[in-house]
């Protein structure tokens, strides 16, 4: 079926992400044990200054503790691509070669196609022929690692994903900026509003690195702040 709805979930996080992080900052700096660091305050403001600044002077050690796990689904195989090709991730896919289409596969229609209906058509024909295809070779005793070849990009697929706090950061000023592709930055913007719902300390951080830098260092520019 065409246009599968993306779906975002935060299944997996540290029970205490603000005072994890607060506790790596104040151990680079204090006598004090770890743990007696983490039992001796719940002073809010105390620990957002320091990890504030800590941060802000690139010691980005202190945020990498923090682990997050999310459940993707009906996100484009080319949406995929883009993001597997962040180093510091882990992933579970789906596999087309295990995993068998049947009938109307899953896919995304990229919104530039959809919104033109002569277009739309025609993708929709196409998927439709593809999917008449695999099924023949399938039928006809084709492995699915096989079969799978002919199946394009806007294939939906589905995964978990996690990465720590200081990669999601990095992905966020990536990914969230204007020039990515829209799929993948309403990927990264789902994922952010995940852990925004529970850490909203965070939203400063999960923002395009313009917002953070102040300016544009992309050799194009949205026009949104000025470029360097």
């Amino acid at each position: 079926m065409p246009n599968a709805q993306m779906s975002v979930k935060l299944i997996s996080k540290p029970q205490n992400i603000l005072k994890t992080v607060y506790t790596a900052c104040r151990t680079c700096y204090s006598a004090l044990l770890p743990q007696e660091i983490f039992e001796s305050t719940d002073d809010e403001e105390k620990m957002l200054n320091l990890i504030e600044r800590v941060i802000s002077s690139g010691h980005y050690s202190t945020i990498e503790h923090i682990q997050l796990s999310f459940a993707i689904s009906n996100v484009s195989r080319a949406c995929t691509h883009q993001l597997v090709r962040h180093r510091h991730m882990s992933f579970s896919q789906k596999s087309q070669r295990y995993v068998k289409e049947k009938g109307e596969f899953d896919y995304i229609i990229p919104p530039e196609i959809a919104s033109k209906p002569e277009l739309r058509e025609k993708f929709e024909k196409h998927m439709s022929e593809v999917a008449n295809l695999y099924q023949d070779f399938v039928s006809a005793g084709i492995k699915a690692e096989d079969a799978r070849a002919i199946l394009p990009n806007a294939t939906a697929s589905s995964l978990v994903a996690s990465l720590n706090l200081r990669e999601l950061i990095h992905l966020a000023n990536l990914r969230l900026c204007t020039r990515a592709q829209l799929e993948i930055r309403t990927l990264i913007k789902k994922m952010c509003d995940e852990v925004l719902k529970e850490e909203p300390w965070l939203k400063a951080h999960l923002v395009p690195k313009c917002e953070r830098l102040g300016y544009c260092d992309e050799d194009k520019s949205c026009g949104r702040m000025p470029q360097r």
